[in-house]
């Protein structure tokens, strides 16, 4: 294997270890939120709204198939053969970060192995909240630890590349789970609280609360890092790092492209008009990222077979 095929598998395994992580991470947000409004509301028909979470994460389950809370917790958070599920994810960081090991930090390996060893293989009912919260700590932990002791290099900007991507796009869905249903989608409060977001977001509009204003933090905030736009931005600066621009009109880079007018829709979109379609504007910003990904795999890891899970939409 000669060194540039090396250098493809790794930059492949850091990029998608930061897509895991932050997908196993929105995950476990998504469901924590959708999963208690489940609980919590006796007249939503939980079939329904159990299909319409699933298509938001890009599952389907045959039509005569049942489905309740129980069923989404089995295929989403601990099914280790489904793409879009907690336990594949975390398992997936793990064997990428195997593949790369010449470059993950010892540290960054012990957390993954240690996680994926303590992934369980059923969560009772009355412990979903609190394993999702081991979820988020666990990422939060492998991400704060590659954050801390890795170098800012190539390396280091493919894993926060694909942190970014993903990051961008599950914000997206759990946006677009606002729309599931007219009677029980979540309010905007705690898609705020699921985000991390509600204390950043009381400071910044000094606690007047509102649909508008929480949308427009978490679309369109600059600094706040969960936000879509802050996400998208993150990514344009690893591409910018990775091959800065050298050429004087325009961008050649397909990745940079799309994510550029993803960026100028959501920015220069008045932020009602976007609400008013909001599910539609949330699948393009999908589009976006996915796009941006497979334009990533084709110009630095082409020789690699790069995964995909069902929600990707190219």
């Amino acid at each position: 294997m000669g060194e540039e095929s090396v250098l493809s598998r790794i930059a492949e395994s850091l990029f998608w270890i930061g897509r895991y992580l932050e997908r196993a991470d929105g995950t476990a947000r998504i469901l924590d939120v959708q999963l208690q409004l489940l609980l919590e509301d006796p007249w939503v028909d939980e079939d329904t709204a159990c299909r319409a979470l699933l298509g938001v994460m890009g599952s389907d389950v045959p039509a005569d198939t049942p489905l309740d809370r129980e069923g989404v917790l089995s295929l989403l958070a601990v099914n280790r053969q489904n793409p879009a599920s907690i336990a594949y994810s975390l398992n997936a960081a793990r064997e990428n970060a195997r593949r790369a090991r010449e470059i993950v930090s010892s540290e960054l390996w012990e957390c993954l192995n240690t996680t994926t060893t303590r992934m369980p293989r059923k969560v009772a009912s009355e412990r979903v909240h609190d394993f999702f919260h081991w979820v988020r700590e666990r990422t939060a932990l492998a991400v704060g630890t590659n954050e801390t002791v890795m170098s800012r290099d190539d390396a280091y900007h493919f894993f926060s590349l694909g942190l970014a991507l993903e990051r961008a796009d599950m914000t997206a869905r759990l946006l677009a789970t606002r729309a599931l249903t007219e009677v029980s989608g979540p309010s905007w409060t705690t898609i705020l609280r699921s985000c991390g977001a509600y204390e950043a977001y009381l400071r910044t509009y000094r606690g007047v609360s509102s649909l508008r204003n929480a949308a427009e933090f978490l679309l369109v905030d600059r600094v706040f890092p969960r936000s879509v736009l802050f996400s998208m931005n993150r990514a344009i600066a690893s591409l910018n790092a990775l091959e800065p621009r050298t050429e004087r009109i325009g961008a050649v880079d397909q990745a940079l492209r799309v994510l550029g007018q993803a960026v100028s829709s959501l920015e220069y979109r008045p932020i009602s008009e976007i609400l008013d379609d909001l599910p539609h504007a949330m699948e393009g910003v999908q589009r976006a990222t996915s796009a941006a990904s497979e334009a990533v795999k084709q110009r630095y890891f082409p020789e690699q077979v790069v995964p995909t899970w069902a929600g990707e939409r190219v």
